[in-house]
């Protein structure tokens, strides 16, 4: 069996020479993880760390920052909630499945939440049913994790209904965790919005969407093309329609710009990932805009 997680690995070490891994680890690190007054040990610093908790004389003798680590007061469980109906089957806008680029961001962002000592749960499932995965905190857990995702995304599966699994998050989980959804690009329903709204006041939630594919590309001209939520193939004429060109273009950007308005106003920070090499910035620059806003 293919090991998922060592993709993600391979995908973060890859960015490693950039630094991104650092940042990204030192990202979730300061806007997750509290302290308390308790000194435990130095570590090297790393990027996103605060300033203050430099040891300097430390520094002086070691010849590179080293920075002061304390105990936590507190531990979170990062709860991935993940859409696993067919609509996650389809392409993205890169042309990759979306389930990869999930796959790959849920493997990242747990993968870093276990490093930091955060337990990773799962809440994923269709319109026929939701299903949880209890939080632990070892690479094998995760691994399952990213293997029953895999195996839920199917084009023959049940149709998506991300509804439900938010209303298992509201029913299911009083104490305050991270809740990080991963679900299709579009519009929420108004009972994704209320349920959105509910939640956003117990947990710390963040959002990350997985872009369309744009059918009209022109290297897909003569590819045959269907939609996976209704099985109905998209003829080759309306794809050539320059004024369906110009009606995507702007549903996509109108459909960008309300999401982004929904989630400001229940400080929700949010990402559009477009392709699987989006996932590590794009979760980079999802928990740097996390730490900005929070108040």
């Amino acid at each position: 069996m293919d090991r998922l997680l060592r993709r993600v690995q391979t995908k973060l070490y890859i960015h490693a020479h950039r630094a991104v891994r650092g940042l990204l680890e030192g990202e979730y690190r300061s806007v997750f993880h509290g302290r308390s007054m308790d000194f435990e040990d130095l570590r090297p610093y790393v990027p996103g760390d605060e300033f203050k908790d430099i040891d300097w004389k430390a520094t002086a003798r070691y010849g590179s920052p080293l920075t002061k680590r304390y105990i936590a007061s507190r531990k979170h469980t990062l709860v991935l909630v993940v859409d696993t109906g067919r609509d996650m089957a389809a392409l993205s806008a890169s042309g990759e499945s979306k389930r990869d680029v999930a796959i790959l961001a849920a493997g990242t962002i747990g993968y870093i939440a276990i490093r930091h000592g955060d337990p990773v749960a799962l809440v994923a499932g269709t319109d026929k049913k939701s299903e949880f995965v209890p939080g632990e905190l070892t690479e094998s857990h995760l691994e399952r994790i990213l293997q029953r995702i895999q195996s839920a995304i199917r084009l023959d599966g049940a149709r998506s209904n991300l509804a439900a699994q938010l209303a298992y998050v509201h029913r299911v989980f009083r104490r305050r965790m991270i809740v990080l959804v991963i679900g299709d690009d579009r519009e929420l329903t108004g009972e994704e919005h209320t349920l959105v709204r509910r939640l956003a006041a117990r947990h710390e939630m963040l959002w990350l969407s997985i872009g369309d594919a744009d059918l009209m590309r022109e290297e897909w001209a003569q590819r045959e093309m269907y939609d996976v939520a209704t099985a109905g193939t998209v003829p080759t004429f309306l794809r050539d329609n320059p004024r369906l060109r110009a009606a995507f273009d702007s549903s996509v950007t109108a459909t960008a710009e309300r999401s982004e308005e929904l989630f400001e106003s229940l400080s929700i920070s949010s990402r559009r990932l477009t392709s699987q090499d989006s996932v590590i910035p794009g979760i980079f620059r999802l928990l740097e805009a996390h730490r900005h806003a929070r108040r």
